[in-house]
């Protein structure tokens, strides 16, 4: 699917140990700014309960979920638009992530050094806006003026176009990312051609101590913050999701007990950022094996196919389709057909998120 998601945050503020639990790596976490200089990119699964629902009606060899690629960036720091410490590397390795996941820290602790020497959530997520922004407003400008030019000429897209970054510029210069403004889709699209930093989708995560996990009032102030430009919030304990990711499964449930959990908050972290990247889930099942696999929001039936194997796409004829919740109903899938709660879809059909799938193909 090669879409992927960037972690970014300023230093130490948990990005590098949050990367870690999700992949199971062990890059370098150290508490000092910039230890992570290259970027790091980690396959997460994706835990999903619907793959035990299919599974306990369906006995099968093997369970295979669909993962999501996550890339650890360097930490960014005030300044950074104009070069100051990673600026220019950490700019181009945001750019070239389809969503962002913006690590902020919620917690205290005397013994982790903070770039700007005090806690304060909302300081640290407007300095990387601003300086996204900044970088933003470089690349709006600069096309604005060669769309200017072209539009001298008569030409009507590139007055379009012109207009269109004009406005864009004026919401930059506010410190305002793009995202959280109202564009047509034709504007979304050009927006998205652009590369713009601040367009891009976010997550935010708050990375709390275990005291924190609940009744944080620095987690308050970023869901608002979240709320206002229509970005989602998750809670973790990167600390304790590093250590419930080297325990047994057996043992991970007392634990999270403890915390007040029922799941690691990495489970919906990967879910959360699944979405966010405008993922949608559909499984095929069978003896040898249930699975789950990636398409794009918006795919026809033809193109999960082509997921599977260019062939199925190529050859595509027609797919019988079903719901998890009509099979486990029912108890089986002979069941489902007897019912009518198996489909027949043609090319047209465009995938549900939680489709069961049968290709019918011929090459």
């Amino acid at each position: 699917m090669a879409l992927q998601a960037g972690i970014v945050g300023l230093p130490n503020v948990g990005k590098s140990t949050l990367f870690n639990a999700l992949t199971k790596s062990n890059v370098d976490s150290a508490n000092y700014p910039f230890c992570t200089i290259e970027p790091n990119v980690g396959v997460v699964p994706v835990a999903d309960p619907r793959l035990e629902q299919l599974n306990s009606v369906i006995a099968t060899k093997e369970v295979l979920p669909t993962v999501v690629e996550i890339v650890d960036i360097a930490g960014l720091v005030k300044g950074a638009s104009s070069g100051e410490g990673l600026g220019n590397k950490f700019l181009g390795h945001i750019r070239s992530v389809d969503a962002v996941v913006h690590v902020v820290r919620c917690f205290e602790d005397a013994d982790v050094t903070h770039v700007d020497g005090d806690i304060d959530p909302i300081r640290d997520v407007e300095t990387i806006d601003l300086e996204l922004a900044l970088a933003d407003l470089e690349v709006v400008q600069r096309r604005v003026d060669r769309m200017e030019k072209i539009a001298r000429s008569g030409d009507k897209p590139a007055q379009v176009e012109a207009e269109l970054f004009r406005r864009v510029a004026e919401r930059l210069e506010t410190g305002k990312p793009v995202r959280s403004a109202t564009w047509t889709k034709d504007e979304r699209q050009l927006i998205k051609e652009a590369q713009l930093l601040t367009a891009k989708p976010v997550l935010y995560v708050c990375n709390v101590d275990e005291a924190g996990i609940t009744d944080n009032d620095m987690v308050t102030v970023i869901r608002e913050r979240a709320e206002e430009e229509g970005s989602a919030v998750i809670v973790v304990c990167a600390a304790a999701e590093a250590e419930i990711a080297q325990l047994d499964p057996d043992d991970q449930a007392d634990f999270l007990s403890d915390l007040g959990l029922d799941e690691p908050g990495l489970a919906k972290l990967a879910r959360e950022t699944y979405g966010l990247l405008g993922l949608r889930t559909f499984f095929t099942a069978g003896p040898k094996e249930i699975r789950a696999w990636t398409v794009r929001e918006g795919a026809t039936a033809p193109q999960a196919a082509g997921v599977i194997h260019t062939d199925f796409e190529k050859g595509f004829i027609r797919v019988e389709v079903y719901r998890i919740d009509d099979l486990v109903a029912l108890g089986s899938e002979a069941a489902l057909k007897a019912a009518g709660k198996m489909r027949v879809e043609g090319k047209e059909y465009v995938v549900q998120d939680g489709d069961v799938m049968f290709f019918r193909f011929n090459v």
